[in-house]
């Protein structure tokens, strides 16, 4: 009887626990930058929220000096803009929330580029077509990466909204369009309601929620 050659020998198995641990890794890790997102989010919202106040609040001290100018009977002098240092510090925090959310929302992407990986890995070695046995319960390893996609894309979108609210919020004078860049960094409207769902479904897959 011919002795097996180390190659013929060689299990592949290892290989495919060493995937299912990183995904399991991989759902831990998005748990965790979601939740770190919303904490940012709800700061961020806090920041936001005191520079529409101190917006408005600058529209009414203004609107009240134009007012008492035009009752003048002396010719008014035009008002000269006014620094405002509270302003500038929470713009400047906000900005730096902004970029804390921008390295979350990499994160995620790399996390999705890596199931991808790990999904083209295992198709070289099963061969494209040929069916496996899922690494946990029932999902096909190319669910996790379209979940991971469909995360990522709501993410990546919600950033490009912020991007546009921090570039505008504290040089607006259209109350109505503040009150629309609040709401929105609250709701993040591009975060769509499915995306607890699906971060828990691929919890409980890999095992981190247990039924």
């Amino acid at each position: 009887m011919a002795a097996k050659s180390p190659a013929d020998s060689t299990p592949r198995r290892p290989v495919l626990s060493v995937s299912a641990r990183k995904i399991k890794d991989n759902a831990a890790d998005w748990h965790n930058l979601m939740m770190k997102w919303e904490r940012l989010n709800d700061s961020g919202f806090t920041t936001a929220n005191k520079i529409v106040n101190m917006k408005i609040s600058e529209q009414f001290q203004d609107r009240k000096l134009e007012i008492a100018c035009d009752n003048s009977v002396t010719e008014p002098e035009k008002p000269t803009p006014r620094y405002n240092e509270e302003l500038d510090n929470c713009c400047a925090e906000l900005l730096e929330t902004l970029k804390q959310m921008t390295k979350i929302q990499l994160k995620m992407e790399k996390l999705t580029l890596t199931t991808k990986g790990i999904c083209d890995l295992e198709a070289f070695h099963h061969g494209a077509g040929n069916c496996t046995a899922p690494f946990f319960h029932t999902w096909p390893t190319p669910y996790f990466y379209e979940v991971s996609w469909k995360l990522s894309e709501m993410y990546k979108k919600e950033l490009q909204l912020k991007q546009a609210i921090v570039q505008d919020i504290a040089h607006s004078a259209d109350q109505d369009l503040l009150m629309v860049y609040l709401s929105s960094w609250l709701y993040q409207p591009y975060i769509e309601n499915s995306s607890t769902l699906l971060l828990e479904a691929m919890l409980l897959e890999t095992g981190h929620r247990k039924c």
